[in-house]
């Protein structure tokens, strides 16, 4: 699996193809029909609705471009299952000096939220992850210094 590349789960890309049916269908029209409003108002260059109705006009036909980027520079990945880290694979590490164990999945980077437990395959500490093995140990540098980690499982 190449480290580098763009990836994102099966769950990822069936939301965002909703979230892309969506904003092509429904959300367009809805746009198009408040444009149209706004236009009925009158004198264009001093009508706020027919600006603000522009403006999302224009995030949404960016987000939409932004979606489908992703959906055909992306390849789909399930998840890891093998005995070396991949994007894809559950991790249970534990920190350095302390006795918490943690549990990360490591995904591509349109999909990462720490908060989550999802880290990017191309963040520092998915890189240092990416390609260990259950039992190993990973560093990598943080602002506040070098943090080490054990490698416990990996599913």
């Amino acid at each position: 699996m190449n480290q580098s590349a763009d990836y994102i789960t099966k769950e990822k890309r069936k939301a965002l193809e909703i979230e892309l049916e969506d904003l092509k269908g429904p959300k367009r029209k809805e746009i198009l029909a408040n444009l149209e409003y706004a236009k009925s108002l009158g004198d264009l260059s001093e009508n706020a609705e027919y600006h603000q109705t522009r403006e999302d006009q224009g995030k949404l036909e960016e987000r939409i471009a932004k979606i489908e980027q992703i959906l055909q520079s992306s390849q789909t990945i399930s998840g890891g299952g093998g005995d070396v880290i991949e994007v894809g694979s559950k991790v249970v590490v534990q920190k350095e000096g302390t006795k918490e164990d943690k549990t990360y999945m490591i995904v591509g980077s349109e999909e990462a939220d720490m908060v989550a437990g999802k880290i990017s395959n191309r963040s520092p500490f998915g890189e240092a992850l990416f390609g260990k093995k259950k039992g190993g140990a990973v560093s990598f540098k943080t602002p506040n210094g070098v943090v080490n980690y054990k490698i416990l499982s990996v599913s």
